[in-house]
């Protein structure tokens, strides 16, 4: 699913959104088509939180974090469809995002700062008795942080798809029955009509809030803030 997610978006970029030229190349549309407006909608989304958490020096980790975003926005889509299923519904494949960014950043960090990359762990201006007390709790905190952005997306993701298969197979059941019953099967579509509704905002609002993390956990690296 992973890799039919992705093949199938870089199918829409090179189908829908190019042209091309006397030389064969296969550039952008000048004045753009819908698809393009599409993919340039969410470059420029990535683009944005980008600048807005880390300014001008966020500019370098544009391919990554747009794709990050991409990825997690299809997949998320994607389990929308019919006899498929959400790859970010799977907790392994949320842990192996969330832990691979946060030891990429901490990476990041410790090239940029050395040493200095503890003071994210030491509270500033305090005490050496009161460092005491906070250094485990923000070193906890600290290291909750992937733990806590694989799970929110996990759990957001497993549990409105989990309800939207129970009620679907409570409307089918109803459906089967013979009797006046079988009328009062409108309500659970009715109902799943709703949920499929507020599962295309989840898989939406998720995406962005896993971006959003990410370009603050990358602005700690790389700013100490």
């Amino acid at each position: 699913m992973s890799l039919i997610t992705i093949c199938c978006f870089n199918g829409v970029v090179r189908s829908f959104s190019s042209n091309a030229n006397y030389l064969g190349e296969s550039p952008f549309y000048v004045v753009p088509n819908t698809w393009q407006i599409f993919v340039e909608t969410l470059y420029d989304i990535v683009s944005q939180l980008l600048f807005d958490n880390l300014n001008s020096k966020g500019e370098k980790y544009f391919p990554y974090i747009s794709m990050v975003f991409v990825f997690i926005l299809l997949s998320n889509l994607s389990g929308l469809v019919p006899y498929t299923f959400t790859v970010t519904s799977h907790i392994i494949v949320t842990f192996t995002l969330s832990f691979s960014i946060f030891m990429g950043v901490n990476i990041i960090g410790a090239q940029k700062h050395g040493f200095n990359m503890l003071s994210l762990i030491i509270p500033a201006n305090s005490s050496f008795a009161v460092a005491l007390i906070m250094v485990p709790i923000e070193f906890i905190s600290y290291l909750a942080r992937p733990v806590s952005l694989g799970v929110r997306l996990f759990i957001n993701l497993m549990a409105g798809h989990t309800l939207l298969k129970v009620i679907l197979g409570f409307a089918w059941s109803m459906l089967l029955l013979e009797n006046i019953m079988l009328l009062f099967h409108v309500v659970p579509l009715i109902i799943l009509v709703v949920l499929m509704a507020l599962e295309l905002a989840v898989a939406l609002i998720q995406a962005y809030i896993f971006t959003i993390l990410v370009c603050i956990f990358l602005n700690d690296g790389v700013n100490l803030h």
